[in-house]
């Protein structure tokens, strides 16, 4: 076929990659140890051989660090990929650059891994009938007014999902399985269920390929998405046609569709490193034009990249080009995509200096912070990284809101029957002030999860007392050890009519105290139908069965699927759960209560009289006028427990939940609460919840 040879002109340094205009694209992309580029240009993502190569030169082609060149009449749908020439060795630089291999253009809006081979790119030399290759696209597209939902922090329901393994099931009934397009279709399920926003696993393009040997030896691949390669790209195996490049399209009719439905879209973003590796990682990008920048590095020639996360290498986040670079990622993702926030994989990763140091004040943090473009997005970070840097309680900044490993640890610990820890719960459930209010910051600051995609599902929390990874391939050496689970009684599967409703009543246990306590709640995708993993707690590389939503079970175990919803409800009809300050204690303003009084089973007694209690109860005061006080008691111990509601005048109880009942008595709206309340009997190992109202 014969292709058309495009003319060029110098171009410009600004924007980096590849912006298309109506009368051509200006090519950009940032590399300073260069002395030629070549830009080479393909009709599609799968061609042997570019129909054009572009040398660009320094005396044209080079402003301060940046390669650039204009390509005249280029049109949007041409693939290319650059290569790095005649590639200086800096005085400070400690690793080379390959000059054979295909580079991905890191700020690239849509690339192709139709022929990627990661064990190429690994290898020194030529790999260009096997490299990752991007492509040019047009910006433009109708969003009929759609903007950023802002929904308060307090009010704010997440819902954890995988954008693949949500739909991949054939019992999720879509027409294109695992895609953007796929979970479109399931936007009535997530409004029905009342969350108001999903967080999504990586969906930046990450590399499918990057596993272990043996795991890649068992055909397993790269699921979960920990392994970004490109940054501005949405992932192109969620794309229903990304050959055609219409990665941007599918991502923001995605984004459209769930704003029109009322729910956010929250990005897990992994900025803490790349899926480059280390030494003996490939080559896709950042390693070929500026890895002596864009990454921690050591003095150690034989080793040189310094692993703060696990995998390889660590972001050199602090760098004043790498902060720039993740600050306008994110702000691309928030103005031209519509995203409503991000959740950050190992954030205290980007608390490190460009020594490894921690710093007390991180640039990068505080730019994604101070944004103006970002102001109105949630910001969450997990505030750990791989070796130890822990910093719950004290990550930098202020907007920031943490995943609350403490909250999780400890629900697990009460519900699993641990004595001693009454203290630390109702700490925990009143929305961690311990960590948290000392600095100024709020109970928001706090996102309270039991579950989450690492580690195991929540009906696998009480089905399993040990890990079964044996299927990842790593002799089940993976995933966490420390999983404070039960099996009620049997290590998995059983017939077992006791254990299996014991397990349904402690499904309903955590939902009922998670949707209970101040702060962010996080529900994990599948839990609220007893979605299981079969005792796999690791399944990163499991894009199979073993990790897909099985849609089936949504109406096999439609009763817990509506104490959930109905759970939900309950949580938003009380502002009293959605408190943006602390707890006090005080008398509320028109009401006879405080805002909390704990009790014991009597509500005359103090429940930390018992150090070794089991049972903790309380009373919260509503705040609006017409809304109802809650009275909740959490019994874990062995023995149902007498209560006796407390005595509000004119304010009659009502039973709303009890977990110990059968569906659907075990939880009812306010017309359908029949039972009226002086004195109940609290069943072991179950949470009962009061509601009052007028006579």
């Amino acid at each position: 076929m014969q292709h058309l040879i495009y003319k060029t002109k110098p171009g410009n340094p600004y924007p980096s990659g590849a912006k298309f205009r109506p009368n051509g694209v200006n090519f950009s992309i940032f590399c300073r140890q260069a002395n030629k580029v070549e830009l080479l240009l393909y009709t599609t993502d799968q061609s042997d051989d570019p129909f054009q190569i572009i040398e660009l030169n320094k005396e044209e082609h080079q402003t301060f660090f940046s390669w650039h060149v204009f390509v005249e009449v280029l049109p949007a749908g041409t693939w290319y990929a650059w290569r790095i020439k005649e590639a200086a060795q800096l005085p400070d630089q400690v690793i080379n650059v390959d000059q054979d291999k295909l580079l991905l253009d890191p700020w690239a809006k849509a690339v192709s891994d139709a022929r990627w081979d990661r064990n190429e790119a690994s290898k020194p030399g030529v790999n260009h009938l096997t490299a990752m290759r991007s492509v040019v696209v047009d910006n433009l597209y109708d969003w009929e007014n759609d903007k950023l939902l802002v929904i308060p922090s307090e009010k704010t329901i997440i819902y954890e999902l995988h954008v693949g393994g949500f739909t991949r099931h054939s019992s999720s009934k879509v027409q294109h399985p695992g895609t953007f397009d796929a979970l479109i279709e399931k936007i009535p399920y997530l409004r029905d269920l009342g969350i108001t926003h999903i967080e999504l696993l990586p969906v930046m393009a990450f590399d499918e390929q990057d596993v272990p040997p043996g795991t890649a030896a068992l055909g397993l691949s790269n699921y979960w998405g920990y392994s970004t390669h490109s940054f501005f790209s949405p992932h192109p195996g969620f794309c229903v046609t990304p050959e055609q490049g219409t990665h941007l399209k599918e991502f923001r009719d995605l984004v459209k569709a769930l704003h029109q439905a009322g729910i956010g879209i929250i990005l897990d973003v992994v900025f803490n490193h790349t899926s480059e590796a280390g030494i003996n990682g490939p080559v896709i990008n950042f390693k070929g034009i500026a890895g002596d920048i864009f990454y921690h590095l050591n003095e150690n020639p034989e080793n040189p990249y310094r692993d703060y996360t696990g995998c390889g290498n660590t972001v050199n986040a602090n760098h004043p080009v790498v902060a720039a670079f993740i600050t306008n990622c994110l702000e691309y993702w928030v103005t031209e995509m519509h995203v409503d926030g991000f959740r950050f994989d190992l954030a205290s990763a980007l608390a490190r200096g460009e020594d490894g140091e921690v710093l007390h004040s991180p640039p990068v943090l505080w730019g994604i912070e101070l944004s103006q473009q970002l102001a109105k997005t949630k910001l969450i970070a997990e505030a750990w990284d791989a070796v130890g840097l822990y910093q719950v309680g004290s990550f930098p900044g202020y907007r920031w809101a943490e995943w609350n490993g403490l909250y999780r640890d400890t629900v697990r610990r009460f519900v699993r029957g641990e004595q001693g820890i009454i203290t630390e719960l109702a700490t925990r459930i009143s929305g961690s002030n311990d960590l948290y209010e000392h600095q100024g910051r709020l109970p928001i600051s706090g996102v309270n999860f039991v579950t989450c995609h690492d580690g195991f599902t929540l009906y696998d929390l009480f089905s399993y007392e040990h890990k079964h990874n044996i299927a990842n391939g790593e002799d089940n050496r993976d995933g966490c050890s420390h999983n404070l689970s039960q099996n009620c009684g049997v290590e998995g599967h059983t017939d077992n009519p006791e254990i299996l409703a014991y397990r349904r009543k402690q499904v309903k246990n955590v939902y009922t105290i998670l949707l209970l306590s101040q702060g962010i709640p996080m529900l994990l995708a599948g839990d609220e139908f007893l979605n299981t993993q079969n005792g796999n707690n690791n399944g990163y590389c499991q894009n199979n069965e073993i990790t897909w939503i099985n849609w089936d079970q949504a109406h096999e175990n439609a009763d817990i699927l509506r104490f959930v919803k109905q759970m939900i409800a309950l949580r938003k009809r009380h502002a009293s759960l959605t408190r943006r300050q602390f707890l006090s204690g005080n008398i509320v303003d028109n009401r006879s209560l405080a805002d909390i009084t704990w009790h014991s089973t009597d509500p005359k007694k103090s429940p930390w009289d018992d150090p070794e209690a089991q049972i903790l109860a309380f009373t919260l005061s509503g705040i609006e006028s017409d809304e109802a006080d809650l009275h909740v008691v959490m019994n874990m111990s062995d023995q149902n427990a007498m209560i006796q509601a407390p005595h509000i005048p004119q304010r009659i109880w009502r039973l709303a939940v009890d977990t110990a009942l059968q569906s659907p008595e075990d939880i009812n709206p306010p017309n359908q609460q029949m039972i009226k309340v002086e004195h109940y009997s609290v069943e072991s190992k179950s949470v009962v919840v009061l509601e009052n109202t007028c006579p």
